[in-house]
């Protein structure tokens, strides 16, 4: 009897030592520790730094963030982040800590969720060794950006493999790279929108995206010849397939259709330019300057490319772009929310890991 009962032991234990754990990476850009200067200039100068963000040479762009960006933008930037900011903290960091918890919960004991940001805390560095010294068979990573650009997914993928590059033994891992044309995303802004559509009639839809240089867009185009900041992003084939621009647009082609809007009525645009290079266009801001004067009074406007509430939807889009359409004579602009923690993120982010496990 005592054999057995050891033998029994000694099984439980294999067992419990053969259980292999699967590591789930969800990986937002990162917000300031605090709304204060001194936090918001440290978070500006990791995020500016960075070469896929500002792509120039390393000499001059340590000078355009040390000496001139972060030293001037940082007291503005602090004043803007004060009025985003909730009992809990930054929303971009709490949607993400609720989506932790929540798709751990869907996901079971098989996976485990942890949240890391590409800049600042928690940090990309910190999260990764602990899944290193968890010693799981395969690492998800998933950037909550659902087009695919250099400055964001592309930072997220170089910065992982930096990282597990110096791991003597590194585990099968897994990107995923877009999702921007996923059925339940799609579903989470129209039906969104269908909500605000059946209370206010509005007259056009607005589309905007965080913008990126042109050059980016030029440096992706592996033909040299694909991309002409036109036609060329009307559809999506194998040639632009990983180009923002045209992911972009096929995102509001998506959404278009599901809302059934008129020809006319919509418009793609691209916000947050920063710098004397062009950037993507049509810029968001002259489209509002433009529809106001038109004689458009009702927008009901998207930001398809974050998936929490941010600096960039709710204060740059949500206010500061509503006061100017309304300065101009509209009298009715509308943000839809972003998937910030609602319960059809989470079941987009299962099925992304459900297919990549």
């Amino acid at each position: 009897m005592e054999i057995v009962k050891t033998q029994n032991t000694q099984a439980s234990v294999t067992t419990s030592h053969n259980k292999m754990k699967t590591g789930v990476l969800i990986v937002n850009l990162g917000t300031p520790d605090s709304p204060n200067t001194p936090d918001v200039r440290k978070y500006l100068r990791e995020f500016l730094m960075d070469g896929r963000v500002i792509d120039i040479p390393v000499a001059f762009r340590w000078m355009l963030v040390n000496l001139i960006i972060a030293p001037f933008r940082s007291p503005k930037s602090a004043k803007t982040y004060k009025e985003l900011w909730e009992d809990r903290g930054s929303p971009l960091k709490f949607y993400g800590e609720d989506v932790e918890a929540m798709l751990q919960k869907e996901l079971g004991e098989e996976f485990e969720v942890k949240l890391a940001m590409r800049y600042q805390s928690p940090s990309l560095d910190v999260v990764l060794e602990q899944f290193r010294n968890s010693g799981y068979q395969k690492i998800i990573v998933i950037p909550f950006f659902p087009q695919y650009a250099s400055a964001t997914t592309g930072s997220v993928y170089e910065k992982v493999m930096k990282i597990v590059s110096q791991w003597q033994i590194i585990p099968e891992i897994k990107f995923v790279n877009t999702y921007y044309d996923h059925p339940k995303f799609i579903e989470h802004f129209t039906t969104a929108a269908r909500n605000y559509m059946a209370s206010h009639e509005y007259d056009y839809f607005i589309f905007s995206y965080h913008g990126v240089p042109e050059r980016q867009i030029r440096k992706g185009d592996c033909t040299g010849k694909t991309c002409n900041f036109g036609s060329c992003c009307d559809t999506i084939h194998s040639f632009n397939q990983y180009c923002y621009r045209a992911q972009c647009h096929e995102t509001t082609r998506l959404m278009v259709k599901e809302l059934g809007l008129k020809e006319g009525t919509y418009l793609t645009t691209f916000q947050s330019r920063l710098g004397r290079d062009p950037w993507i266009q049509p810029y968001t801001e002259d489209t509002i300057k433009k529809l106001a004067k038109e004689g458009k009074k009702s927008v009901l406007a998207f930001s398809p490319a974050f998936v929490s509430d941010c600096l960039e939807t709710t204060i740059e889009v949500g206010e500061e772009y509503k006061e100017v359409f309304e300065e101009l004579g509209g009298e009715h602009w509308q943000l839809v929310e972003s998937l910030n923690n609602s319960p059809i993120w989470v079941e987009l982010l299962k099925d992304l890991v459900t297919k990549n496990s």
